[in-house]
């Protein structure tokens, strides 16, 4: 029994408890489920596409990597989905995928003692946009009376709690591209540290939108191809920017106690968090990397394990000059001669940036990693850039024994975030 926010045993909440990984759910360009997506990501499936959303006649960018024949009334009922904007509907879509998965039987479990950490770095560009359009043309009084709850970054995390009646403590966290990353850390935390039995955790965004794509555009950070194929192409000498993706990945992490007491199938074990901050300017990451660098130390130190332990890093990989350049360089301080025998690979080469959802759906594609022994390749990487000089998985697949993985997530403003996950023993 349990009261309250703290466990009545008090020397229990004093013990780090294992974390482990139960269940998993994706909304992403290339399958709206985590079976789709693992399958697009073994057929190396490009989810790169010309924008439709919207006329792209004054724009330079003309490509995006949006999710298609996502139904939300397939995942929710319709009066719900009304009162959700699409990155919320993506958010409790993945939920639902994630706790069906862990057989996590809700009504069962003490609500208060299962939590969410879900946060969304953008919210809803296309709502505020929508009805911004709406006042200008039609007054302030004529916008939807519900537009605030819509477009708040926090509503993805409070849907779900809604949706799924999840009491405990809710909240949404906003790092940018990290926000997945560190949403993720913090549920850790809350788990490691006797908080909490259960998190609800991940990241979702929506942000293919006039004013999302100008944004990005105006900072010279999006690529302006127009093949799909030489689009996102991280790490590649050739590079020219990232891909403007949207998507939502939620995973179902639990303390190892309560998933063995319901018998639940563990995925794998989260083992280690580090987050820093470059603390130098808003867009561009700390060039030597060294910030970066520090997370990826914090992450192993608290997992307990040397560079030589992993097998494989998801890198942030965005595609841009300089952050694939400043990873290369965090890698290399983290992992020093290490950096050259590890496996890098760039998810982002199939399914664009999905900025808050990058990092959960990253770490999603680390756990099947680990389960399948198949590590993806960096799609689209052909020509060698003599200033990234690792092994970043160029041409195709490899098999082999992942036993730990870590994964890297880096956002504007200089957050950077860290996760080691490891094969479950």
């Amino acid at each position: 029994m349990t009261t309250g926010y703290w466990k009545d045993n008090k020397e229990r909440t004093r013990q780090m408890n294992r974390v482990v990984v139960t269940g998993m759910g994706a909304i992403t360009p290339i399958g709206n489920s985590v079976n789709d997506f693992w399958q697009g990501i073994r057929e190396e499936r490009v989810g790169i596409r010309p924008i439709h959303q919207f006329d792209t006649d004054a724009y330079k960018v003309k490509l995006c990597a949006d999710v298609v024949d996502f139904d939300p009334k397939a995942y929710m009922d319709p009066k719900s989905a009304k009162r959700m904007d699409r990155f919320s509907q993506f958010a409790v879509a993945a939920a639902k995928e994630a706790i069906e998965d862990a057989k996590l039987e809700l009504d069962r479990e003490d609500p208060y003692r299962i939590g969410i950490s879900v946060g969304s770095g953008v919210g809803s560009l296309e709502g505020i946009e929508r009805e911004h359009i709406k006042m200008l043309e039609k007054g302030p009084s004529r916008i939807s009376p519900i537009t605030a709850p819509l477009v708040l970054g926090n509503m993805a995390a409070a849907n779900i709690s809604i949706q799924f009646g999840i009491r405990g403590k809710t909240i949404d966290v906003v790092t940018a591209c990290a926000t997945g990353t560190n949403a993720i850390g913090e549920a850790f935390y809350a788990i490691r540290y006797g908080t909490m039995d259960v998190m609800v955790a991940g990241g979702v965004d929506s942000s293919i939108s006039p004013l999302g794509i100008a944004a990005f555009q105006g900072l010279t950070a999006l690529t302006e191809a127009t093949d799909p194929m030489r689009a996102s192409i991280p790490f590649d000498k050739e590079r020219h920017g990232f891909v403007t993706g949207e998507g939502a990945g939620i995973l179902i992490l639990e303390s190892l106690e309560h998933a063995k007491q319901r018998g639940a199938r563990i995925y794998g074990e989260i083992a280690g968090y580090g987050a820093t901050s470059d603390a130098s300017h808003v867009t561009t990451p700390l060039a030597d990397g060294s910030a970066a660098a520090k997370a990826m130390e914090f992450a192993l130190k608290e997992a307990q394990m040397q560079p030589e332990d992993i097998q494989y890093i998801n890198a942030h990989g965005t595609g841009t000059v300089l952050n694939d350049l400043y990873e290369t360089r965090a890698i290399k301080k983290a992992f020093g001669d290490h950096a050259y025998h590890v496996k890098i690979n760039s998810t982002k080469s199939m399914i664009g940036h999905l900025f808050g959802a990058g990092g959960p759906v990253e770490l999603i594609t680390c756990i099947e990693t680990i389960n399948h022994s198949y590590i993806h390749p960096t799609v689209g990487l052909k020509t060698d850039d003599p200033e990234c000089d690792l092994d970043y998985t160029k041409g195709k697949a490899v098999t082999a024994d992942v036993t730990a993985a870590l994964s890297n997530s880096m956002g504007f403003g200089g957050h950077n975030a860290s996760i080691v996950v490891k094969k479950f023993e």
